[in-house]
């Protein structure tokens, strides 16, 4: 005789949770962005103030959400915690570890690219091609640091990821802001001392830039593949470091 499992019935304030962690994970609510007063969201989601306090509290053991005196409960940053700090300390006290960087950001900015060519919204095609222009102006300023145009790169290359839809992916790149940002003004410090090929990282991004925002799928991913080989062979170069005997040692 089959046997059936009894049901148990869903507590409101859990129905609650799972929308707000789904949102939070889609992007719909963002770090930092305050979740409505609580009666209002209360009367949007049709429950009592109780319950919803219910669910709050459920979501701040969880590390999402943090309710604040006189600032209302606001959305933390997920990837900051547990993925960044550690590792970012491991890659800046090994520096061959940039290589091993580049080969992460190859696997994901490929992927990123290819997709978001592919799924990119209007709205997130403008705001692609608004980071280029953005990033393009602070290569041309000469009195911008290297620190600076790390974060308008990362940015870039971030706005790219998440019009790839891949949540994934997307809080993969997140995590490890630190970690890359901090790499990629170490690979423009080195390609400052050669003004040809700085030049040539920012064709490289005209070049992702137009192919994700014109459609192009594997025009994106060959892009974003190039781009990344570009700085590899270039760091190589420049540190004169057999890179597989080091690893295999």
């Amino acid at each position: 005789m089959v046997e059936f499992t009894a049901i148990k019935p869903t507590r409101i304030s859990d129905t609650v949770v799972e929308q707000i962690e789904e949102m939070i994970l889609t992007g719909a609510l963002r770090p930092g962005e305050k979740l409505p007063p609580e009666r209002e969201l209360a009367e949007q989601l049709g429950i009592s103030r109780p319950t919803l306090r219910e669910a709050i509290i459920i979501l701040e053991s969880k590390g999402l959400l943090e309710s604040r005196r006189r600032g209302g409960t606001v959305v933390l940053d997920i990837s900051e915690a547990g993925i960044s700090d550690p590792l970012l300390e491991l890659v800046r006290s090994r520096p061959g570890m940039v290589f091993q960087v580049l080969e992460l950001r190859d696997a994901l900015e490929m992927t990123a690219a290819f997709h978001a060519a592919s799924r990119a919204t209007p709205e997130e095609r403008s705001a692609i091609s608004a980071k280029h222009r953005e990033l393009e102006a602070v290569y041309a300023d000469p009195e911008s640091d290297h620190e600076t145009e790390a974060r308008i790169d990362f940015e870039f290359h971030l706005s790219i990821a998440e019009a790839s839809h891949n949540l994934a992916l997307i809080h993969v790149m997140r995590g490890l802001m630190e970690v890359l940002r901090s790499y990629i003004a170490y690979s423009l410090d080195k390609l400052r001392e050669e003004p040809r090929k700085y030049d040539q990282i920012q064709s490289q991004h005209a070049e992702i830039c137009d192919a994700v925002v014109s459609g192009d799928p594997e025009r994106a991913r060959v892009a974003a593949r190039q781009h990344l080989a570009f700085v590899y062979d270039t760091l190589t170069d420049n540190s004169g470091a057999p890179l597989n005997a080091e690893r295999a040692r």
